[in-house]
């Protein structure tokens, strides 16, 4: 941890003094150690010992390159139709049913104390982190002490900070070292250090809330997490729906609600020709690439879902996960595109056909990147495709199958 001089941490604190709180946040080119020592102070308030704060941030130095992702996350960058073909796909379909029946009596355990379903558990499970195979890299203190003090949502990062620092002191997380994703989630089901301080339990009985190495913390802390925010056993998310002719989009919208009853009433049916149960609820019409893709009629276990991590393409894929879990048929209304996205064994396909003509972009693995995607766009420029935009779609997967 860098040290400021007495003189500078003299004017930051009058600067404190006289900025309104929502003001009082790190510029680009201030001090980090000036930064950490304001949140000495803040963390001090939170219950964290000035012993514990200078063990755990001893070293720490800002890793500027979380910034840019601040303003990429997938959920609300990528096609939705990419989006979800990558995370409900037959392999984690496949997977997904495999922990299902491994951890079948754990599953009936975690049910009968929060009354969540195992299918929607183990989807979280499946989209947060491939079932506890990827967790992330990133370290956590690094990662959320340098969105504490540079970019946008300072506040908010602060928080989780201080909150990592907590769980850390009280041993909830014993290695300071650990690691996660770039905003901060961390653990099989990626919690928030907020929401693993609020919502984590001990499932297990051995004295530690962890949901990074006991997946029966990890399955019952998620199973948790839905109970308190709404989540009503034995009711359904939601349906893929056929709109009736003449549908007014404007009426689309998670906010949006209405009377199940009425929906039906204009005309709402569900795609696979089943009835709608007549539920006392209140539902909304999605449109999530509009009035030519698919419909889906949501309930309030959809709201559970979405407030996990609030985007509409996240929710979906676990929604729908769950429903391939029970056996149900995947999506049936075809996406508005003519190149929809591929399944991580398309795209695994797709680098192996990329390496074969001589593009050096490592080993083969499912994972677009940067390199995967200049490859993508050299081989679309010399086949005169539009756009070169280097996505790994249908399109450029059929078009290098076909030599």
């Amino acid at each position: 941890m860098k040290t400021s001089s007495t003189a500078r941490r003299a004017c930051l604190a009058l600067s404190l003094l006289l900025l309104p709180a929502a003001l009082a946040q790190a510029a680009p080119g201030d001090d980090f150690g000036s930064c950490l020592n304001r949140l000495q102070g803040a963390a001090q308030a939170k219950g964290v010992s000035a012993a514990s704060f200078a063990q755990f941030t001893q070293g720490l130095q800002p890793d500027m390159t979380v910034l840019p992702l601040l303003d990429a996350q997938p959920e609300f960058t990528t096609p939705i139709w990419d989006y979800l073909a990558g995370l409900v796909d037959d392999q984690r379909v496949a997977d997904g049913k495999a922990r299902m029946a491994e951890h079948a009596d754990l599953l009936r355990k975690v049910a009968a104390r929060y009354q969540v379903d195992p299918a929607t558990v183990v989807a979280v499970w499946g989209v947060e982190s491939d079932y506890g195979r990827i967790t992330g890299k990133r370290p956590l203190l690094v990662s959320l002490s340098t969105l504490s003090c540079y970019g946008r949502r300072q506040s908010f990062f602060q928080g989780e900070f201080i909150a990592t620092l907590r769980l850390l002191q009280q041993g909830d997380i014993r290695d300071s070292g650990i690691t996660g994703s770039w905003a901060g989630a961390f653990g099989q089901t990626q919690f928030m250090p907020s929401t693993y301080a609020r919502i984590a339990e001990d499932f297990d009985g051995d004295g530690h809330r962890d949901l990074v190495g006991s997946t029966a913390d990890a399955l019952a802390s998620t199973a948790n997490y839905l109970r308190k925010a709404g989540w009503r056993e034995g009711q359904p998310w939601g349906y893929e729906v056929k709109l009736p002719a003449g549908f007014d989009a404007s009426l689309a919208g998670r906010t949006k609600r209405r009377a199940l009853s009425e929906w039906t009433g204009r005309g709402v049916t569900r795609v696979d020709g089943k009835p709608i149960p007549s539920i006392d609820s209140k539902a909304a019409i999605l449109l999530p690439a509009g009035i030519s893709g698919p419909a889906f009629l949501v309930l309030r276990n959809y709201d559970a879902i979405y407030s996990y991590n609030a985007a509409e393409s996240y929710a979906l894929a676990i929604a729908l996960l769950s429903d391939r879990l029970r056996g149900e048929q995947g999506l049936r209304t075809p996406w508005p595109t003519d190149d929809p996205g591929l399944s991580r064994a398309q795209r695994k396909e797709l680098q192996e056909l990329l390496i074969q003509r001589g593009y050096d972009i490592g080993q083969p693995d499912g994972m677009i990147g940067d390199v995967t995607r200049k490859a993508i766009q050299q081989e679309q420029n010399k086949r005169g495709m539009t756009p070169a935009d280097g996505r790994a779609g249908q399109k450029i997967l059929n078009a290098l199958k076909g030599g």
